[in-house]
């Protein structure tokens, strides 16, 4: 990437060039004089549904002060463009006061004028275009109630908070985006060699990721996925599954530890050898501050609970999720998202206790055709294996 294509504050806004707009009038251009807040945003992005919900609360804050927000999804997986799009329309059924118009573009266009040029590689995302025409802000969406109100006065792009601020990004930002462009034609050869199920070109595809990338977790685990559940080769899996446990704790990190213990739920992973690593990781896991970490317990408990349910210690697993449930009555923001969690939580904790629970005006009976009660929700999605490559 040449520095002269380097998008940051105070770089002149690049056009909008999408789809289609599916929600709201259609936005050819920035108008001078308006101040803009274009968001990208996905329908399996973690964030994104209450990024959504704040902005469609900003939007009504601030309609009368010249701001308009705008969304773009522009990263929606799908085999082809009508259902990338029909997931779409699916997804924003879920907002009813939407107030915004909200565009679709699966031909490349908006990645490569607004996300490439400023680093930008996770979602939400959004950028501020003030009233001239230029950028003044990148970045998540929940620092928007800080900054907005100083752009919209015209403090904000000459203070020595926003040059820190992006200065502060651009470091943090930059170096993955170089890295995810290394990894961008590896991901082309592990998903080509994926379709035609040649496991080990795609295998090969992942560890030469490694290489190029040691510290992500989630290139591990999907080397782990493909070893064990694709190709069957049960000794080198468990090898490869062991050294990834012992870096994870070695490392102590919050992520490598979590995506860890994602593995070993595997069902062709022998009960011995899910059990000594389980044991180690739950024990590291369970001394982390959750808080700290900016973990939340709802979905970090669950993976422990079904170890000790598996182990036949149904008391301390009831605990976990208990824990887990009541982790989900504090007035956090991101509330609203972890809520989703409520129903696997209330299902699991019915199996653990072999009784009906309830919630509020929601009970659940016990499911008595399975051995370690519900499912946990990040084993159901696999966020691990999603990630890898993606």
């Amino acid at each position: 990437m040449e520095s002269n294509k380097i998008l940051s504050v105070e770089s002149r806004a690049p056009a909008l060039e999408v789809r289609d707009w599916v929600r709201g009038e259609p936005l050819a251009s920035f108008q001078p004089g308006k101040l803009y807040i274009l968001e990208f945003c996905g329908t399996t992005c973690d964030g994104c549904d209450r990024a959504m919900l704040n902005l469609i609360e900003l939007q009504e804050s601030y309609k009368d002060s010249g701001v308009e927000v705008v969304a773009v999804a522009a990263r929606e997986m799908a085999a082809s463009a009508d259902e990338a799009r029909s997931k779409l329309e699916a997804w924003l059924t879920k907002f009813p006061e939407l107030n915004f118009p909200v565009a679709f573009d699966d031909t490349g266009a908006m990645d490569t004028l607004w996300m490439m040029p400023s680093f930008s590689i996770v979602i939400p995302r959004v950028f501020v275009i003030d009233r001239d025409g230029s950028i003044a802000f990148i970045g998540h969406p929940d620092k928007l109630h800080d900054v907005l109100p100083q752009v919209l006065d015209g403090t904000w792009r000459t203070s020595a908070q926003a040059e820190a601020a992006e200065r502060e990004r651009i470091a943090k930002d930059e170096p993955e985006a170089r890295k995810d462009a290394l990894l961008k034609p590896i991901r082309g050869k592990r998903r080509a060699a994926e379709e035609i199920g040649d496991w080990k070109t795609a295998l090969a595809a992942v560890e030469e990721g490694i290489a190029l990338d040691p510290d992500n977790d989630n290139l591990r685990a999907y080397q782990v996925h493909l070893l064990l559940d694709r190709m069957c080769d049960m000794e080198t899996g468990l090898a490869v599954l062991w050294q990834f446990v012992r870096e994870a704790i070695d490392r102590g990190d919050k992520y490598w530890l979590v995506t860890a213990m994602m593995q070993i739920f595997r069902q062709s992973l022998p009960s011995a050898e899910r059990f000594a690593m389980g044991e180690i990781l739950s024990e590291h896991i369970l001394a982390l501050d959750l808080a700290q970490c900016n973990l939340p317990a709802s979905r970090v408990f669950p993976m422990v609970a079904r170890y000790y349910y598996e182990i036949g210690n149904k008391d301390r697993a009831v605990e976990l999720i208990e824990l887990a449930l009541k982790s989900l009555d504090g007035p956090d923001p991101d509330m609203h998202e972890l809520k989703k969690d409520l129903p696997y939580l209330l299902q699991t904790l019915a199996n653990y206790k072999g009784e009906t629970v309830c919630s509020g005006d929601v009970c659940v009976v016990p499911r008595t055709n399975i051995s370690s009660g519900a499912t946990p929700k990040a084993e159901q999605e696999n966020p691990a294996e999603r990630g890898a490559l993606e």
